[in-house]
């Protein structure tokens, strides 16, 4: 593990975490899958999620599921990165045991954080915990390195695979076009328009200036 690079990051001497639109600092860690140099996932969307240990029963269910919907996720051009303060070897025998149990192969990588040198830089331990555990992180990374949404779940209570596809969906969909997507929003229904900013803008727009639907700009 090389800290070096964590350590610059103002984050990682305080409790504060990521927050939207920051750049999320790089690190070189080891995982399942070889040595891993976040930067290199540029170019790529990035789903960064913690779990509080191996070898228990709600985190053993969201790794099934993402899983199961890793193709997914790459479909998307969306690279899955776990990471937990559990060491490496616990990391390989928890992925050998679910292969093994559940006949379920994980094929993304989990870094291996026992310093929590990366846990501390992106502000993802548990404080309330009496034992030093990541909480239930998801950080959605775009292209550029930058943190586009982040989700916090407490380790008794397991995170959705299907609502993690939909918020990537949706993310994705706005930075396509300057466009919003509503409460409930699903891939294939309808955007809305930001709000008209001036006069003649609201006067175009009509009475629903504030909350206008675009038909048909959907995916």
């Amino acid at each position: 593990m090389t800290d070096s690079t964590l350590e610059s990051c103002p984050l990682y001497h305080s409790r504060a975490i990521l927050q939207i639109g920051d750049t999320v600092p790089d690190f070189v860690a080891r995982t399942t899958q070889g040595e891993l140099t976040f930067s290199t996932l540029r170019g790529h969307w990035v789903m960064l999620f913690s779990h509080p240990a191996d070898f228990t029963p709600v985190c053993t269910s969201e790794f099934i599921a993402l899983a199961k919907a890793a193709p997914q996720f790459q479909a998307m051009n969306c690279a899955l990165v776990g990471l937990s303060v559990d060491s490496l070897p616990s990391h390989l025998a928890w992925v050998d045991a679910i292969r093994e149990r559940f006949g379920v192969s994980i094929p993304f990588p989990i870094v291996e954080d026992p310093s929590m040198s990366i846990a501390r830089a992106y502000g993802m331990l548990d404080i309330t915990a009496q034992s030093s555990v990541t909480v239930r992180a998801v950080y959605v990374i775009d292209p550029e390195g930058v943190v586009q949404a982040i989700t916090w779940y407490p380790p008794t209570v397991g995170r959705s695979v299907k609502e993690l596809v939909r918020l990537l969906t949706a993310l994705q969909r706005v930075a396509e076009d300057d466009v919003l997507t509503p409460e409930g929003w699903q891939p294939g229904d309808d955007v809305m328009s930001p709000a008209a900013q001036t006069q003649d803008a609201v006067a175009a727009a009509g009475p629903a200036w504030f909350m206008s639907v675009q038909t048909g700009k959907s995916v």
